[in-house]
């Protein structure tokens, strides 16, 4: 389990956008990755339209945003212009990055097991160290709390 100034792992995933994003390649600055369960499901639309919704205040902080989840990338691609997402989405198909960053894990939904992404945002710093960790998140107003808090590291 990732903690408070472990270093992030790096990861290459390819974006909407069209290329291969890693951590490592990435500008200096804060970085949100916002790990959600699956693409034009309720709550995962409502996180990705919230972000979107904020993307002109976190690019004018100097702070990068990606959404990433295990749906293919012509999939998020549909997702981003089906809702005109203003914000990169990341595919993790084989859930890799999942798995490092530790979102990847035992569910229960009407009592049968199974695994998938617990919601989870991750706040990395300038120096690609973990500066804040939201579990479980609560989706609604999220963003928002994200920006907050990262327009002051």
């Amino acid at each position: 389990m990732l903690e408070l100034n472990d270093l992030a792992p790096d990861f290459s995933l390819p974006c909407t956008d069209g290329s291969d994003i890693s951590l490592i390649s990435l500008p200096a600055r804060p970085i949100v990755l916002f790990f959600y369960p699956r693409d034009n499901t309720p709550g995962c639309t409502t996180e990705a339209k919230e972000f979107s919704e904020l993307a002109g205040e976190f690019k004018n902080a100097g702070i990068s945003v990606f959404g990433i989840s295990k749906d293919p990338l012509a999939m998020h691609q549909k997702f981003r212009d089906k809702h005109d997402l203003a914000i990169q989405l990341l595919s993790d198909e084989a859930s890799d990055t999942c798995e490092k960053f530790g979102v990847w894990k035992e569910k229960s939904m009407y009592g049968k097991k199974f695994f998938g992404i617990e919601r989870t945002t991750f706040l990395i710093n300038t120096d690609k160290k973990i500066a804040r960790v939201w579990n479980k998140v609560k989706v609604n107003g999220h963003a928002a709390i994200v920006l907050e808090t990262a327009s002051q590291i």
